[in-house]
């Protein structure tokens, strides 16, 4: 395995730069990884240095698209096999971002589906999105399911990273993620890798084989 230590400024920089450069109308990305790896730091990221370039930016968390608590919660609170099965609403992500910028699409979003929280939905409005514009998606299990992403990164967390950086109340979910590792293999499929166990000290990964 090769990998190449960045800083965080260059590996954002490196990543809007091969989205920028997608011949696209509407980008779609994905930001892919357990919640330890810190998806939504990496997304958040992207967002000003796309801006910057003249590309708006619809920021989508997959903790806005989970579905109903008596389907998600139907085998209790802690079962992995639900939490990597049915927690996520993917038909919904995929409904409501990411067909609407599909090249038939008309461009208008939806950014959140459900307020876990309260839930029920939040009723928010659509979002009319500009050409050129960009969806970043983050969140976990968002590979191998067929999703119709434009481009995606996965943060990987070796196993012991895993375990050591994930919270003692959300150890329930790693079988879930080993699962997902051997039956996806995230670090092999996504476009763009980063080896994240070091938090403020990215490495690319350069080749896994």
């Amino acid at each position: 395995m090769r990998v190449r230590p960045v800083t965080p400024e260059l590996l954002a920089a490196e990543v809007v730069d091969r989205i920028d450069a997608l011949p696209r109308r509407w980008a779609r990305i994905a930001v892919d990884g357990a919640p330890a790896a810190g998806t939504g730091d990496l997304a958040d990221a992207l967002v000003e240095p796309l801006r910057t370039r003249g590309r708006e930016v619809a920021r989508v968390r997959m903790a806005d698209y989970l579905r109903p608590a008596s389907l998600r919660l139907e085998h209790g609170h802690h079962d992995p096999d639900s939490y990597y099965e049915s927690w996520y609403d993917l038909r919904g992500l995929t409904r409501e971002v990411l067909d609407p910028l599909s090249d038939s699409g008309n461009g208008r979003v939806l950014p959140a589906l459900w307020d876990a929280e309260a839930d029920r939905s939040p009723r928010l409005p659509r979002v009319q999105l500009p050409d050129r514009a960009v969806a970043i998606v983050d969140g976990p299990l968002l590979l191998g399911a067929g999703l119709p992403f434009d481009f995606t990164v996965h943060l990987w967390l070796p196993e012991a990273a895993l375990h050591r950086r994930t919270p003692e109340p959300d150890r329930w979910t790693l079988p879930a993620f080993h699962r997902y590792t051997g039956e996806v293999a995230p670090e092999h499929l996504a476009d763009y890798v980063v080896k994240a166990d070091r938090p403020g000290h990215p490495a690319v990964v350069e080749s896994l084989t």
